[in-house]
């Protein structure tokens, strides 16, 4: 099995932190939805609510519930130390193990334990509060209820790497030695997604997300930024508000989701970063959303109800792409976004009329404007205009080839960082290859001895030379090494790319690479020849009288980098193709990743007119060609 795979980081499969309250662990619904999660390879952290599991403990052993109200009028659990013991046996003997059997029967290997065990989660206790007890106002010293302080980072993650689901509860271990704490559920929950950088954070509850008015599950507030959840929350719901504001201070994107479903179509999202203004809305939420490849299935969700909003025909195909139709007709315009980005996310923010996170550029602002352009056209009989956010573009391309193989089109153009004054009209080609070794340990003192990783150091240089003499344009980058001891054997691999010039065959290069890299063992993992678009091209024609009317002077680029294009052109070969979208494609991949507010919105003047431009002059053919028939 390969260390490295296509792409060479350490980031391991998206990361889920789920808190499912106790009432909705009744609903058998919320661990088919646990399975589906990590049937798309995601790694699962439950956090299980207790209330109800607590209330059935105490019943089956005829032991009292104590509450206290606190000045403000709420009721909470009493929890002396004598009571810890009850609480924790709730936990044990009720909810984990409803839990356990319910992922169990759907075939999921599951750890479930409370959070204090092995000091997996440490807390530290919450200072005296005065309250009514027995009908008095005192000052409560004992209540055993605390915030946390510490989490066992790695121990939670060796736990994630060996069980499909790792289930932890309250309550936590005191830091200071004393006996357990309880946290709130869902803040515990909101600690451990910024502690292990989750991708995703779900408070499942059982409402439609956060009501303004309780009572009225029609009240529910889809959007909220910092600070504005508050004054809707009553109860409970407090509780959630106030882990999702401490969950925006990390990197997954919030919801509360309910009633009883982890889907926040039907809840409430908690956004960082404030748009503004009304059309950079979906841009803001879109790069709020992680989308790391392998990991498009939340943005693509969001989407596809963004267009069923604005009464666009929408579905999520085979692949995963998010695919996004207007109109019917025989002359069809592809365009071709992609939802996934690099690894390295950070909370979104905009400063000065600029857009800061992962994805802004490549390619979420272009995907961005694909939509709404295709929103607000109005698409004639003649015409097809199809939006494709495709997934893994920066990976395997899975998204791409389905494409190829699935649909068709008459003109297509990629969604990737041209800048909007200039139209990408041709593309390097891109070879991708693994190197395999497997080679006998032996003493490093021993005279001869050569490792996996020597020999890996050796096939490079061999390589690097052939490449170069054999296509002297061509560019050749190695992504990642691994080399270690298996044993009896030294196992070593390292992927490396080759962007390839026109003038070179990428198959003839390949079998170059395999001939010279001998007896090193070469997969090819992508050969994908280049592209490139004439200018005269009635496609680049739509764009040119774009730009002029938008009074830009456009720039017309040869990329030597790749793209989805060059995926297409391995069976489309004679569809024209450019490549448009806003942004410095400088930034692609950097930790410095922005757009500029008026670069995105000069980008959706040109992209609409130059959509409106094609879909008219396949008219004109259409009745040219209607004419001659007649």
């Amino acid at each position: 099995m390969s260390v490295l795979g296509h792409v060479a980081h350490t980031r391991k499969a998206a990361l889920y932190v789920v808190k499912i309250g106790s009432a909705s662990l009744h609903h058998e619904n919320v661990f088919d939805e646990l399975a589906e999660i990590h049937h798309r390879g995601a790694r699962v952290l439950l956090v299980a609510g207790g209330a109800a599991g607590i209330v059935e403990h105490y019943e089956n052993i005829g032991r009292p519930i104590r509450f206290l109200q606190l000045r403000n009028g709420d009721d909470v659990r009493y929890c002396p130390p004598e009571e810890m013991a009850h609480i924790v046996d709730a936990y044990e003997r009720v909810t984990l193990p409803r839990v356990r059997r319910a992922l169990s029967t759907r075939g999921l290997t599951v750890h479930a334990a409370v959070a204090q065990d092995d000091a997996v989660v440490a807390g530290t206790a919450n200072p005296p509060i005065r309250a009514v007890q027995d009908g008095r106002v005192g000052v409560i010293r004992d209540h055993r209820a605390g915030v946390v302080s510490g989490v066992d980072t790695d121990r939670l993650r060796a736990l994630l790497d060996a069980f499909d689901v790792v289930c932890v509860s309250p309550p936590v271990a005191d830091s200071a030695g004393g006996s357990a704490l309880n946290v709130d559920a869902d803040v515990l929950a909101a600690e451990l997604a910024n502690a292990l950088d989750a991708d995703h954070l779900r408070l499942v509850t059982g409402t439609p997300g956060l009501l303004s008015d309780p009572s009225d599950p029609t009240s529910r507030q889809a959007h909220i930024l910092p600070g504005e959840g508050g004054q809707y929350a009553k109860g409970r719901m407090k509780q959630k508000v106030r882990a999702a504001e401490i969950a925006l201070t990390g990197g997954s994107d919030v919801a509360i989701t309910g009633p009883h479903v982890l889907a926040p179509a039907s809840g409430t999202r908690f956004w960082r970063a404030a748009p503004p203004a009304e059309d950079l809305a979906l841009l803001t939420r879109t790069v709020e959303i992680s989308s790391v490849s392998a990991d498009e299935r939340e943005l693509a969700d969001y989407l596809m109800d963004w267009c069923t909003e604005y009464g666009i025909d929408s579905e999520i195909d085979a692949a995963g792409n998010l695919v996004a139709t207007r109109g019917t007709g025989p002359h069809k315009l592809l365009m071709l976004g992609h939802l996934d980005t690099v690894p390295h996310r950070w909370p979104a923010r905009w400063e000065d009329g600029v857009l800061y996170g992962r994805g802004s550029v490549d390619a979420k602002g272009s995907l961005v404007a694909f939509l709404e352009t295709l929103a607000e056209m109005e698409v004639p009989s003649w015409a097809q205009v199809r939006v494709v956010g495709a997934v893994e573009e920066e990976m395997t391309a899975a998204g791409a080839f389905y494409v190829r193989d699935h649909y068709t089109a008459d003109a297509v153009v990629v969604g990737e960082p041209s800048g909007a004054s200039a139209l990408t009209i041709s593309y390097n080609g891109l070879l991708k290859v693994r190197l395999s070794i497997s080679t006998p340990v032996g003493h490093t003192a021993g005279n001869g001895v050569s490792t996996a990783a020597d020999q890996l150091v050796d096939v490079v240089t061999v390589l690097r030379k052939a490449i170069a003499d054999f296509s002297p344009d061509a560019m050749m980058a190695v992504l990642g090494v691994d080399a270690r001891n298996g044993g009896d054997v030294q196992v070593g691999e390292a992927v490396f790319d080759v962007r390839v010039p026109h003038s070179t065959d990428v198959d003839e290069l390949a079998a170059v690479i395999t001939a010279a890299a001998a007896p090193v063992h070469v997969t090819v993992l992508r050969a994908t020849p280049g592209h490139a678009t004439p200018r005269s091209s009635p496609l680049v024609k739509a764009f040119s009288r774009a730009f002029r009317d938008a009074d830009v002077t456009p720039r017309f680029l040869a990329k030597k980098g790749s793209s989805d294009m060059n995926t297409l052109a391995t069976r489309w070969r004679d569809v024209p193709m450019v490549a448009y979208g806003p942004g410095d494609a400088s930034l692609d991949h950097t930790p410095d990743e922005h757009i500029l507010a008026e670069e995105f919105r000069l980008s959706r003047t040109v992209l609409a007119k130059a959509v409106a431009n094609w879909v008219v002059r396949a008219g004109e053919l259409a009745a040219t060609i209607e004419g001659k028939s007649t």
